[in-house]
């Protein structure tokens, strides 16, 4: 059953076994994967099923250092997944492992394990196989074009995107038609209700509030809390029923060790030689999935250095590249889906080469603005005005022939150290329901900054002795620092770990304060790695539903 608040007074409203506070990849996944069963189960969804104006209200986000983007924050029904990419990667052995030098335990769950359910999101929620990021996958497209670099202490690593992304409202729709699932839209958590004594919580309700102001309370015996990187580390904040500080912050975890993955270009890559063709690296469009390999230090320099697990990607410049027309052009493709998926679906065979960035990959704040007839005609008028580089792009693109790249520009995707400095708190500023809205601080460190130099380093002996070119800039004295962007990739506000003291949830993301609730999504990465988050949260979304199956049917969370 669906049932839109903002168009219906609530319906009486039963005790649900779960309660599950989101429709992003998290929460749609959880549950898709309990829709069917025995238990009766409720999401909550502060959005409709398109964007609103009251929707986009609730986004507000003070921000300390990096800036945190709105449409990174999307109230609608599949959550930010509305606006990402698509791009994927799974996490490396090192990201999970025990890393002292950037005090970091690791994960206290294994790999292998992980890998079980990536191999699941990728069966059941179009994510790519192991094996498509390897030689014999992505891997096969090394050997096309005009180098084929040999590294020591670099290691390629594969991103790859569904040439469709998965939008996870639409992606779960078999979930919301379910007997046993309810989805209530315009349902905005407002707090959680519990009782009980610090340490040994149970919660018994959300408090939701609509866009008309109407208050309900959804009782379960089970609660998710599926809001996204920084929501539920504000709505673990704002509950304070049982500890002063905040739902599960005894011990004053919640919204420490927050991390992004700060991105941004710095640096040029000169070539020796112009090259036409190097999809591998450059980007290109391969079996229904787009996808580049990137460079990271291998693991055993990152542990000889004492560094972080970053990356650096190249994209070709083309006389066209960064013109406003072309990227309106794109933007108008992408919005107009039947006619790109028809494209696509003709050339599933090819390898089909990126000549612009903003193909795939990473949306920019254009590709993300709120569209309508006034902005279908700005992409229109933009389109007209840099109409010469335009016919030039079209040309490149829908012909035969291959542009010759002379100069490649990189850009940088940073892991942060879970450090305490980078937070999420709550602001003293209000929303429109009259709940604290999320102060968020982050920045780069030095470990941070020494990383990416100690990277730029090896890239610049390599790409040398490779015979690729000279590598042009002084990333190590830059000021001010340049990779300082929002990836919208925000992890580890509540993350997980065997010391209640030191972590918010368990090895199964069970609140360590309260009994009967757990959390779902990057919020609970202990580190970041420098892979896209979106697969790894599918993954642990499966095996956290495993989880509440088991508990659910021993009965374990009743009071």
């Amino acid at each position: 059953m669906i049932v839109d608040l903002a168009e219906r007074t609530a319906p009486d409203l039963p005790e649900y076994d779960v309660c599950i506070v989101g429709t992003g990849p998290a929460g749609a996944t959880l549950a898709r994967e309990l829709a069917g069963g025995p238990w009766r189960v409720c999401v909550l969804e502060s959005g409709r099923r398109r964007t609103t104006a009251h929707g986009d209200a609730l986004r507000a986000t003070e921000s300390a250092g990096i800036h945190v983007k709105e449409w990174s924050r999307e109230r609608v029904l599949g959550g930010a997944s509305t606006t990402w990419a698509g791009l994927s990667s799974p996490l490396d052995p090192i990201d999970m492992a025990p890393r002292p030098w950037i005090g970091s335990a690791g994960w206290p769950i294994e790999r292998s394990e992980l890998l079980v359910h990536y191999a699941e999101a990728a069966r059941r929620y179009r994510f790519p196989s192991e094996s498509s990021f390897g030689p014999d996958g992505f891997g096969v497209l090394r050997a096309r074009g005009a180098a084929q670099p040999r590294w020591k202490d670099l290691e390629e690593k594969v991103f790859l995107a569904c040439a469709e992304p998965q939008d996870f409202g639409r992606e779960c729709a078999d979930a919301w038609s379910a007997s046993n699932v309810d989805l209530l839209l315009d349902a905005t958590a407002v707090r959680v209700l519990a009782d009980g004594e610090p340490g040994r919580a149970r919660a018994r309700a959300v408090r939701v509030r609509t866009s008309a102001g109407q208050e309900l309370e959804v009782r379960a015996r089970v609660f998710v809390l599926a809001t996204g990187g920084i929501e539920n580390a504000r709505l673990l904040l704002v509950s304070r029923d049982v500890c002063p500080a905040g739902l599960g912050n005894e011990h004053a975890q919640v919204g420490l060790g927050f991390m992004n993955h700060p991105k941004n270009y710095f640096g040029i890559l000169r070539l020796a030689r112009p090259i036409e063709e190097l999809p591998y690296f450059f980007g290109v469009l391969h079996k229904g999935f787009a996808g580049y390999a990137g460079l990271r230090l291998r693991e055993s320099r990152q542990r000889e250095l004492g560094v972080l697990n970053s990356y650096a990607r190249f994209e070709p410049l083309f006389p066209w590249s960064d013109n406003d027309g072309v990227e309106s052009l794109v933007t108008i493709a992408k919005r107009s889906k039947g006619l790109l998926s028809r494209w696509k679906s003709g050339r599933s065979d090819e390898v089909v080469e990126l000549r612009d960035w903003s193909e795939t990959g990473d949306d920019s704040e254009r590709q993300n603005a709120r569209s309508g007839a006034f902005g279908g005609l700005a992409l229109a008028g933009n389109v007209a005005l840099h109409a010469p580089s335009v016919a030039q792009y079209a040309w490149f693109r829908l012909g035969k022939r291959r542009p010759k790249v002379r100069r490649v520009r990189l850009r940088h995707f940073l892991e942060m150290q879970p450090s305490s400095t980078n937070r999420v708190e709550l602001s003293g500023a209000l929303d429109t329901n009259g709940v604290p809205i999320p102060r968020v601080r982050h920045a780069c460190n030095d470990l941070d900054r020494r990383s990416l130099v100690e990277l730029w380093k090896v890239l610049r002996v390599e790409l040398a002795a490779n015979g690729l070119g000279e590598l042009e800039g002084d990333l190590e004295h830059a000021d001010p620092w340049p990779i300082d962007q929002d990836a919208s990739h925000h992890m580890g506000a509540t993350r997980m770990g065997t010391d209640a003291r030191a972590s918010v949830v368990d090895a199964s993301l069970r609140l360590h304060g309260a009994r009967n609730v757990w959390i779902a999504g990057a919020s609970v990465f202990p580190t970041s790695g420098c892979a896209n988050p979106t697969m790894t949260i599918v993954a642990l979304s499966i095996r956290l539903a495993g989880h509440l199956r088991t508990e659910l049917s021993r009965g374990e969370t009743r009071a």
